[in-house]
């Protein structure tokens, strides 16, 4: 590939980015023209935040094919490496069906129970506590893009009144927690899962360096977030108990499939095929088993596929630039210069890129995973799974996502996250 498409793709990747933050005003254009235009209609689709990277890529393929012919364009593309979508469709179509909230909605509660009844703590409050701490922290072991359905469902499930402040800080902790709170194990967290092969980084080194700052940092961000909103968590939310998730009892035997199969989907995550194969019985299983069964969130997780598709499509094209800057950074630049770049580059991308640069020392190497970790909220397109995350609590934003107001809400988690993370390392 020649250097002047990469630079291409380096603009149209940029332009796509400040497109993130233009939706709310090409959503509100949308409705200057009659309901059954064309124009509409396609302001509408440029709106949706999760169709921007793939309509930017679409973009990019086909100036790339018209400058140096169509089959580079397929070589290029065969290159690249489409699981993550695939398996994250998948999992977040699993993760949100009924048995399996059940399962979820159960657990947090008993345990919020507790919480309440030990620290006096009312029930809402103690069951926002356990999602944002119980739930990113449940990635490590279920990955994250699970961890991040089932959290943000029962969020959902649980606000009653659409106050902007609060829902941009709840989705800001969610965003921040699930990034770091899937660090406890080696493969769970997408930039973690990037170089813990080539660097060796087994069970034991990410739980030393990594899983008891993670916690830290999961735990003061949810404590201070329901400090500081506990008036507006019991103003606007309802606690699970009362939030009427759950209509009838659920056959232990249906709850049992739907593990099996979520646990399966798990340990084939790197494997397309198979979690492929994996999701095809699930959907027989979940037509026989209906009457237990909620409608299928098809349309938000092949959307959030989508997203993260066009982001894959411009990852290759951004090492030129991404990797001399990466070597050339102190320590402690990196990590800090990693959780920025994180806000405008997929911190799993960031972190594969920084896995083919040569001579960085273990601490380098720490500081650029860590770094990326604890970006991984600023931005809907900083880590994989805040995509799905945001599809699922959007109609609590009925004028939009301000990627702005997002990146303000989530200086603080993303500052403790640092904090936690900074610690030197001993090697």
């Amino acid at each position: 590939m020649s250097h002047s498409i990469e630079i291409l793709g380096t603009v149209i990747f940029g332009i796509a980015v400040i497109h993130t933050f233009c939706v709310k005003q090409i959503l509100g254009c949308s409705h200057h023209y009659p309901p059954d235009s064309g124009m509409r209609a396609f302001l509408h689709l440029a709106g949706e935040i999760e169709v921007v990277f793939g309509l930017w890529a679409a973009v990019f393929m086909l100036i790339y094919g018209c400058l140096q012919g169509f089959h580079a364009v397929l070589e290029y593309q065969q290159k690249l490496e489409f699981t993550e979508p695939i398996f994250i469709f998948c999992i977040m179509v699993v993760a949100a069906t009924k048995p399996v909230l059940t399962v979820a909605q159960t657990i947090i509660q008993s345990i919020a129970q507790v919480v309440s009844k030990v620290f006096r703590v009312p029930e809402v409050h103690a069951d926002v506590l356990i999602i944002l701490i119980l739930g990113p922290l449940s990635g490590s072991l279920i990955t994250e893009p699970a961890a991040m359905t089932v959290s943000a469902l029962l969020l959902n499930a649980m606000v009653k009144e659409n106050r902007q402040r609060l829902m941009y800080l709840l989705l800001a902790v969610l965003f921040v927690n699930i990034s770091i709170g899937g660090a406890l194990t080696p493969f769970a967290a997408p930039p973690m899962l990037m170089v813990a092969g080539k660097w060796q980084w087994d069970f034991a080194f990410v739980a030393k360096h990594f899983g008891w700052k993670s916690f830290s940092a999961v735990a003061v961000n949810t404590i201070l977030l329901v400090s500081l909103m506990f008036k507006d968590i019991r103003g606007a939310m309802a606690s699970l108990k009362n939030a009427n998730t759950q209509q009838q009892r659920m056959p232990l035997g249906v709850i049992a499939i739907h593990i099996l199969i979520l646990i399966g989907l798990v340990l084939s995550a790197h494997y397309s095929s198979t979690a492929f194969g994996l999701f095809l019985l699930f959907l027989g299983i979940s037509t026989v088993t209906k009457k237990y069964q909620e409608p299928l969130r098809l349309r938000e997780s092949l959307l959030v596929a989508f997203f993260l598709g066009g982001i894959i499509m411009f990852g290759p094209l951004q090492k030129w630039w991404l990797q001399p800057l990466l070597s050339q950074m102190s320590q402690l630049t990196l990590y800090f210069g990693a959780s920025l770049l994180t806000a405008v580059t997929d911190n799993a991308a960031l972190t594969y890129l920084g896995s083919q640069v040569e001579g960085l020392t273990e601490i380098s190497k720490y500081y650029l995973v860590a770094g990326a970790l604890a970006g991984g909220g600023l931005t809907i397109i900083a880590n994989a799974p805040n995509a799905a995350g945001f599809s699922i609590m959007q109609k609590h934003f009925p004028k939009g996502l301000n990627p702005m107001w997002l990146l303000v809400a989530a200086i603080i988690p993303t500052l403790i996250a640092l904090f936690c993370l900074g610690s030197v390392p001993e090697f």
